[in-house]
């Protein structure tokens, strides 16, 4: 149902808002809506998701203007998603659209718009046949939706499957909008069922994209140029680089005497604590979990590490030169002045935070889109290293290797270039989405063509 909320007399537009139930997907969809509110505040957002999603995210902070509607969960239980991630995506794909469709009937307002994630393809096949029009929101990067809508090139190519031990450093060059590309880096290359039923799921949406009546990427185009040329030049419908789809700016609203580990990081100096996140949701292996959390703690470097399950285990294994937390709010601590580096899994939510801060990489890909990322930060931007050298399967990184890589990437006296670009890609996303800037100018299109009025 529908949370009850005064609709404004003033409304001159209802965007519906469904966003895949999952972290690295709900915040980028919350983030877009405020932007957009923060544009034109006659908007009325209406934000769908599950129930289990409403617990997580109902008593955040949220402009007057969204409203939360939710629907039945599609499986039982969080945990339920990290042990069977198959599972999941395949019950998000055909559970979820029923229960939409009852609650799309009885919306008040009608709907505007409908921005959807793309992976709930469903949307498409319930709006257009009600005239409603539907903007496909990618979660990640545009470059990683080109792999996906050309990855039958590599079975034409003979390079699907891979055998990433013997093959994995080997390099294609046609995928367009890429450079070229390691096939180590793309995303379920190998044999086993899952990675073969996932790359089918993904898959499957991408056609369903074409039939939308916009495409919207959460990025900057100077950070993908190639990729989103590549993809004006294939689609029909107009394509918008809607930013970082994170939130920059908080009015002063933040307090951050409220989280002790902001005094923790004001008693270190500038660029001195190594920040750690592997992200919510997949993880690496037991043994090699340890290894890098001795690593860490050899390595003598102050670090910050979030890790949201085993964090007691976690501090028993690193001492105490650093903090380990379940949370943090990730974007303050990564803009923080005495944070010098990111460990990261290159998540696309985490890749655009780190940019925008500044702040060098440590890419550490576990999947999907993340070793694409990494070769982004590491390749094509130069702002980090790799922490994993070689591309064989299941090589166990070693204790002694991390702590010797964090100290000489923590030394402000090393990769003096990796520093000052990752200065230059900052300002260069704060000019994008300053007023003229490219990200900017393509929200204010967008919201024009929604509103139906000139730019």
């Amino acid at each position: 149902m529908a949370q009850p909320v005064q609709v404004p007399p003033t409304i001159v537009c209802h965007v519906v808002a469904v966003p895949y139930p999952g972290r690295g997907h709900v915040n980028p969809m919350m983030n877009l809506c405020k932007l957009l509110l923060s544009k034109n505040s006659q908007i009325l957002v209406t934000f769908v998701v599950t129930e289990e999603w409403l617990g997580f995210i109902g008593s955040e902070s949220k402009p007057d203007n969204i409203r939360f509607a939710t629907i039945p969960n599609v499986i039982p239980s969080e945990e339920s998603r990290a042990n069977d991630f198959v599972t999941f995506l395949e019950a998000v794909m055909t559970k979820m659209e029923d229960p939409f469709e009852e609650l799309l009937n009885r919306l008040h307002p009608p709907p505007t718009v409908i921005i959807y994630d793309t992976y709930l393809f469903w949307v498409v096949r319930l709006a257009n046949p009600r005239n409603i029009p539907v903007a496909s929101f990618w979660p990640m990067s545009a470059s990683f939706f080109t792999v996906l809508k050309h990855y039958h090139l590599l079975r034409r190519n003979g390079h699907y499957p891979v055998n990433v031990s013997e093959d994995g450093e080997k390099r294609v060059d046609y995928i367009p909008g890429n450079s070229s590309i390691r096939l180590a880096d793309f995303p379920l290359s190998d044999e086993s069922w899952r990675s073969r039923r996932l790359l089918e799921l993904a898959l499957n949406v991408i056609p369903w994209v074409q039939k939308a009546q916009y495409l919207l990427f959460p990025t900057i185009y100077e950070l993908e140029p190639q990729a989103i040329d590549a993809l004006k030049a294939e689609f029909s419908i107009p394509i918008y680089t809607v930013g970082p789809a994170i939130p920059c700016f908080d009015n002063g609203r933040f307090d951050a005497s409220k989280h002790g580990y902001f005094q923790w990081l004001d008693n270190h100096p500038s660029a001195s604590v190594l920040y750690i996140s592997q992200g919510s949701f997949l993880s690496v292996s037991n043994e090699q979990f340890d290894e890098i959390a001795a690593g860490v703690s050899e390595s003598g470097v102050p670090f910050l590490w979030v890790q949201p399950r085993e964090n007691g285990r976690l501090k028993e294994l690193c001492g105490d030169k650093g903090l380990v937390l379940p949370w943090c709010d990730q974007l303050k601590v990564l803009q923080h002045p005495a944070i010098g580096g990111f460990w990261s899994h290159c998540g696309w939510n985490s890749t655009r935070e780190g940019v925008l801060s500044g702040v060098p990489f440590l890419a550490f890909p576990i999947f999907m889109d993340q070793p694409l990322n990494g070769k982004f930060i590491v390749e094509e931007w130069k702002v980090g290293w790799r922490v994993k050298r070689e591309v064989k399967e299941d090589t166990l990184i070693r204790k002694d290797e991390i702590s010797s890589l964090i100290r000489k990437f923590m030394d402000l006296n090393g990769d003096e270039v990796m520093r000052k670009r990752s200065r230059e890609l900052k300002l260069l996303c704060h000019t994008a989405i300053a007023s003229g800037g490219s990200s900017e100018t393509d929200i204010t299109a967008f919201l024009s063509n929604i509103l139906n009025v000139p730019n």
